[in-house]
């Protein structure tokens, strides 16, 4: 097969294919329909054509027997006022209307038996037109409840084109429904098990961290300052004391009982 019968067939392949998606049955049967009443308006248009022709013919007739009927009259009458030679035109006139009379009338039934026969098919092409437009209401009911049922059904199985779209799209979003619940899950679980800090409650450590500090501060100063109170109140005691009589303690002296107790508590079973 040649490079072009192939790239033809190809083309007619694709174009056939083309047309059968877009053709609309209901609109071909209308379309069929439509042709046909406009062929039957044509053979009913032929046999008023014909009719017509028919009925001219008739009249034709009538007036050609009249003037042959008139000559006939004319040739007695010269025959009675004695004019043979006027008697004689007349009737050969006459017969000269008689022979158109016949041929009119044999087109006269020529063309009633043409008339007949329209007449016929036009009333068999009307009750065929009738009978394919009552088919045709038919086959389009059927064939719209047979669309209809099967949107239907492909709505209900989920393979249309549309609901296919619909559930892809329903998919997606469950798909991600489920990954950001996992998502939240795994920052709690993250959360509680202390891997993750709380951004939330940030603020609120440092703050508490700080109430503590400040709080050991205060105290640490407090208690410094209960000392000082302390030592200042015992130093005019101790000059008290010195003032009553008491000797002066010895510098070192201190320090060399505390030396020799040591001693003697080693010197003890």
């Amino acid at each position: 097969m040649s490079l072009m019968k192939r790239i033809s067939l190809i083309f007619r392949s694709k174009a056939n294919r083309a047309l059968d998606n877009a053709e609309d049955p209901r609109e071909t049967l209308d379309y069929s329909y439509q042709r046909q009443r406009e062929l039957l308006a044509k053979v009913r248009r032929g046999v008023a054509d014909v009719a017509t022709s028919r009925k001219r013919v008739e009249l034709q007739v009538a007036q050609l027997e009249q003037q042959s009927q008139k000559l006939h009259d004319q040739a007695q009458k010269a025959l009675s006022m004695g004019r043979e030679d006027l008697a004689r035109e007349a009737l050969t006139r006459k017969s000269g209307l008689t022979g158109q009379i016949t041929d009119l009338r044999a087109q006269q039934a020529q063309l009633q038996g043409e008339e007949e026969k329209l007449t016929v098919a036009s009333q068999r092409l009307q009750a065929k037109v009738e009978s394919f437009r009552t088919r045709k209401e038919t086959i389009k009911a059927s064939y719209t409840a047979a669309e209809a049922q099967t949107r239907i059904n492909e709505a209900f199985s989920g393979i249309s084109e549309e609901m296919g779209d619909v559930g892809m799209a329903v998919q997606r979003a469950e798909d991600k429904t489920a990954q950001m619940q996992a998502r939240a899950g795994a920052i709690d679980e993250l959360i509680s098990t202390g891997a993750l800090d709380d951004a939330s409650q940030l603020g609120q450590g440092d703050d508490i961290a700080r109430e503590l500090e400040s709080m050991s501060s205060q105290s640490d100063v407090e208690a410094e300052l209960a000392a000082l109170k302390s030592g200042s109140t015992q130093a005019p005691e101790a000059l008290e004391q010195g003032g009553s009589g008491s000797a002066a303690p010895i510098p070192g002296a201190e320090s060399a009982e505390v030396v020799e107790e040591p001693r003697k508590q080693e010197g003890q079973p």
